[in-house]
């Protein structure tokens, strides 16, 4: 297949009747929450079920939830992983569902069609599963914006196994900020990964994929997200991601590795920040040594101690 055809948009037909179930990981969200619920409230096609998978939050969430119409089911916050806490939520609330959608405390839904933009990918048979275009807060950094951007075009496309030459590990990208799984395909793949660190979303996209399905990127379906990380959270962050890969070994030999995606990354946004904040350029180039030096200790982690790993790490929880 071409690459023309790969990101020629699709018309895609209105979303035929069926089961929709939302599903949202939280614990304690933070005032962004209520532009969250609002945005939800005011989303043209809605969900038969929402529900609120709460982490034991303690600033209001919850009741805020339940005012806008929301279930909540609270767990224990020691409880909570990416992708045991998920399936689990799928097998409890949407298991008669025909599409589960997965949202994050933190993406705002930038208009009133996102859901409906999203959900219609499901349209196409062949589609297992569709994420969304993330566009930047308005009050990220240039860093996180470059990031948004590089990783959320603007044109849609769809992913299959073929590409995998073409794409290497970017084709199982996709991001449970804002997704959508046919809930059947998510059923014959087995289902988010018990127990991972991060990357529920990519395993389960591999997954998928490897059995045939195809993962589509809805550019016109799209939330407010980003992260102001500082050079410490982002080594943490890619220390997890190479455990991630060195816990799952399968996904980089099927796949391929990073290197050449990382290197394109590092190139377009050193041309982002020469254009918008050249001040930054020394920063970002302190930010990628200490990515690449997270992801080396993540993919080497068994030879430090666990005490040292929680400490390198971003999700603490995981090596209780």
């Amino acid at each position: 297949m071409s690459k023309n055809t790969h990101n020629h948009p699709l018309v895609l037909p209105e979303p035929s009747a069926r089961r929709l179930v939302l599903l949202v990981p939280v614990c304690n969200p933070g005032p962004r929450w209520h532009d969250f619920l609002q945005a939800l409230q005011a989303q043209n096609l809605q969900p038969q079920l929402g529900v609120v998978i709460d982490s034991a939050s303690d600033d209001g969430a919850p009741a805020a939830a339940k005012a806008a119409g929301l279930v909540v089911h609270r767990i224990d916050r020691a409880t909570f992983n990416h992708g045991t806490t998920r399936q689990q939520a799928v097998d409890q609330f949407a298991a008669d569902a025909d599409v589960v959608v997965f949202l994050t405390q933190d993406a705002v839904l930038a208009d009133p069609m996102a859901l409906k933009h999203l959900v219609a990918a499901l349209d196409d048979p062949q589609v297992g599963a569709a994420y969304g275009r993330q566009m930047p807060h308005p009050d990220a950094t240039p860093v996180a914006a470059h990031a948004r951007l590089f990783n959320y075009p603007t044109t849609s496309h769809h992913r299959r196994w073929v590409d995998v030459p073409e794409f290497g590990i970017k084709t199982c990208f996709l991001s449970n900020t804002f997704a959508a799984y046919r809930v059947k395909a998510m059923r014959e793949a087995g289902g988010f990964p018990a127990q991972v660190i991060l990357g529920e979303d990519m395993h389960l996209a591999a997954r998928l994929l490897k059995a045939g399905h195809a993962i589509r990127y809805q550019a016109q379906a799209v939330v407010y997200h980003s992260h102001n990380y500082s050079m410490l959270a982002e080594f943490r962050r890619y220390f997890d991601t190479g455990v991630f890969h060195a816990k799952h070994p399968w996904l980089l030999q099927d796949f391929g590795g990073a290197g050449r995606e990382g290197l394109q990354f590092v190139r377009s946004e050193m041309l982002y920040m020469l254009k918008h904040a050249p001040w930054l350029l020394p920063e970002v180039a302190c930010r990628t040594a200490l990515k690449a030096l997270g992801y080396r200790l993540g993919r080497g982690h068994e030879s430090l101690s666990k005490r040292m790993c929680s400490r390198f790490s971003m999700h603490k929880g995981y090596w209780v």
